[in-house]
């Protein structure tokens, strides 16, 4: 009998690790984990600071392969290919020896923002965002500006630079490379002139010997190492095929790939990625543009990206302080018996920090038109749902305005999107249909690799298998009721913004 074989993928987030098998002929997952089972230590040597230990990475990753390889007794004979999915925006720095020279700076870690505003007047706004689709802001140009200024030492041994997807390929295969999707989330990629964005490099004084080979997203980038294959118990020579930064790679995940495409998250903060098929981008930065995952100079796919800070953490808040001896379905079901518009009631949910979609303004969450007569947790409840779905909305607007047309939206049926009352407020305001699906980070970076390595022809196919668990369509006979819901909550933002 013939053994089963498999697709292996790692998503190396801020808080875990976590690894899936994805069984090769009918796609389903048969075996996931993640490591460690509570939230991984970020360093904050000082406020706006934040940092990990590489190697934590690579210690949890190990550990959550071993979970899965012994629950599903699977050797790594049986495994074709490996997919990566990372924590965007980070900075990994190595020698010559590969050896790390310091802690990874993570993605919300913001002491490079005065880099990147400087280098945005210096250069000017015409040439950062047609040539980068962005302001240089705190991404990982500006963070490795900060290395140099502020640790010479440590910056005059820097061999290349990589993301954290980029150093987990590092330790399986010993070879140091990248993707043209990775450069651009760093801001190293020139759009206009197709290569490394060296006008950047030569302004912060970079040599582009620190910038890894390129390799296409979907190819055999590497393979396993001897003492890899060795240590995780892999089979030497196994292809690594597939790696995508988090956002990129759930809107995979979901089989987002083509314009006017969209994959949304909504957990702590919340998340509208869509893709667009020519060179686009906000004049403000509100939202950023970077290359999806099926770029190629040759094909423009472009992953828009709008990030609100405060959402589901605003639904925790509420939870914890007004709803505490409920849980979250019945706090559902307490919204829904709330009418369209919580009877007047508005809030703002910006209260995790500064908002880019606000560009860059820290307004905080507020509470609007309380009436003390009328109004119970209930209404809050509902509110809070409500004003997390109107500030997607609002950033649609920004993405719509570059050229997006938005009328579906792919999502995981996860966080707030267990939420009846959020699901038919974003259908229903939007006009969007919403599509919920059964997904993962870490199953969709072992798809890719399937796709990387030719298993699947494309990604219809490697996704084939991708479980629809509901549609939501608008409300078309009470969406004026929605609009004017939203209406109220845009005047209370423009007064706050003022």
């Amino acid at each position: 009998m013939k053994n089963r074989q498999y697709l292996l993928g790692f998503d190396i987030g801020s808080s875990s690790v976590k690894a899936s098998l994805v069984d090769v002929e009918n796609g389903e997952m048969v075996a996931t984990a993640f490591f460690p089972d509570h939230e991984a230590p970020i360093k904050a040597m000082k406020m706006g600071w934040a940092e990990q230990d590489p190697q934590m990475w690579w210690d949890n990753a190990k550990l959550s392969l071993k979970k899965i390889m012994n629950k599903a007794g699977v050797t790594g004979d049986d495994i074709r290919a490996i997919g990566i999915s990372y924590q965007m925006h980070g900075l990994v720095c190595v020698d010559k020896n590969q050896n790390v020279l310091r802690d990874a700076i993570i993605w919300c870690d913001s002491r490079a923002v005065p880099y990147g505003e400087r280098a945005f007047k210096d250069l000017g706004a015409d040439m950062c965002l047609k040539n980068l689709l962005n302001s240089p802001g705190n991404f990982t140009a500006a963070k490795l500006a900060w290395v140099k200024e502020n640790e010479p030492d440590i910056y005059a041994k820097i061999d290349k630079i990589m993301l954290p997807g980029d150093y987990i390929a590092m330790k399986l295969s010993g070879v140091v490379n990248t993707t043209i999707s990775g450069l651009s989330e760093g801001m190293f990629w020139d759009f206009t002139r197709n290569e490394p964005a060296k006008f950047l490099l030569d302004y912060y004084g970079f040599s582009t010997d620190v910038i890894p080979d390129i390799v296409p997203t979907f190819s055999v980038q590497s393979t396993v190492s001897k003492s890899a294959a060795e240590e995780l118990g892999l089979k030497e020579g196994t292809p690594i095929a597939y790696r995508g930064g988090d956002q990129p790679n759930n809107a995979l995940s979901l089989n987002v790939f083509d314009p006017g495409e969209i994959a949304s998250t909504a957990g702590t903060s919340g998340v509208v990625y869509g893709v667009l098929g020519e060179n686009g981008y906000d004049a403000k930065s509100r939202v950023n543009t970077f290359a999806h995952v099926n770029y190629t100079p040759q094909q423009t796919r472009l992953g828009v990206l709008l990030c609100i800070n405060g959402t589901g953490i605003l639904n925790a808040w509420v939870h914890r302080n007004l709803a505490s001896d409920l849980d979250y379905s019945t706090m559902n079901d307490l919204a829904s018996t709330v009418p369209i518009g919580s009877e007047g009631v508005t809030i703002l949910p910006f209260g995790n920090g500064a908002e880019r979609v606000l560009e860059n303004q820290e307004i905080e969450s507020s509470f609007h038109h309380i009436n003390f007569n009328i109004h119970n947790r209930a209404h809050i409840i509902r509110a809070a749902q409500e004003g997390i779905v109107f500030s997607f909305c609002y950033g649609m607007e920004i993405m719509q305005q570059m050229g997006m047309d938005i009328h579906k939206i792919h999502a995981g049926k996860a966080n707030m999107f267990l939420s009846p009352v959020f699901r038919d407020t974003l259908a229903s305001t939007s006009g969007a249909t919403i599509e919920l699906y059964e997904t993962d980070g870490s199953a969709g970076a072992a798809k890719g690799a399937g796709m990387g390595c030719g298993i699947y022809k494309n990604h219809d196919e490697a996704f084939a298998t991708l479980k629809k668990l509901a549609v939501i369509e608008p409300e078309e006979n009470r969406r004026g009721e929605y609009l004017e819901a939203y209406a109220l909550w845009k005047e209370t933002l423009a007064e706050a913004l003022k």
